[in-house]
């Protein structure tokens, strides 16, 4: 069984990992869902599929619609929550623009922390102030986590 203090210890040891899309490299390179994937490959085990290739616009439908692919695929191997009841260890996903798509994740820390990895910049743990909590779209636990 995976504890939530597993979780959050290997995802701080991600913590400088510079930001490179698409990677999921530990000190090497990682997006926010490297960041995900690779925490997973840590405490969970193998992955139980790769992402397609994306570009930074991914979800993004012609005419406007948009597809929630993140969230669909963290419901397929995660138990999805609400926002509210989330917890350390447990994975947000956060909408970047008003009736966009759900595009960045992160990990919880504490109830007010977060690590996530974030464009142009490394592998950080920051609060999870106002602006993100605005953004807060879904919530997922890892598999194995019982509260």
């Amino acid at each position: 069984m995976t504890t939530r203090e597993e979780i959050v210890a290997a995802a701080r040891g991600w913590i400088g990992t510079p930001y490179r899309h698409q990677a999921s490299l530990k000190g090497a390179g990682t997006d926010c869902l490297g960041l995900v994937r690779g925490v997973w490959r840590e405490v969970v085990g193998a992955e139980p599929e790769l992402p397609p290739p994306y570009t930074p616009d991914w979800a993004a439908a012609p005419g406007g619609a948009a597809a929630e692919t993140m969230a669909d695929a963290a419901r397929r191997h995660m138990t999805q929550i609400a926002v509210a009841d989330a917890q350390a260890g447990d994975v947000m996903l956060f909408r970047m623009r008003s009736g966009g798509p759900a595009k960045h994740a992160a990990i919880l820390s504490a109830p007010d922390r977060m690590i996530h990895a974030w464009s142009g910049r490394a592998v950080v743990e920051t609060s999870l102030g106002r602006w993100w909590r605005a953004r807060a779209a879904f919530a997922f636990r890892f598999p194995g986590i019982d509260d």
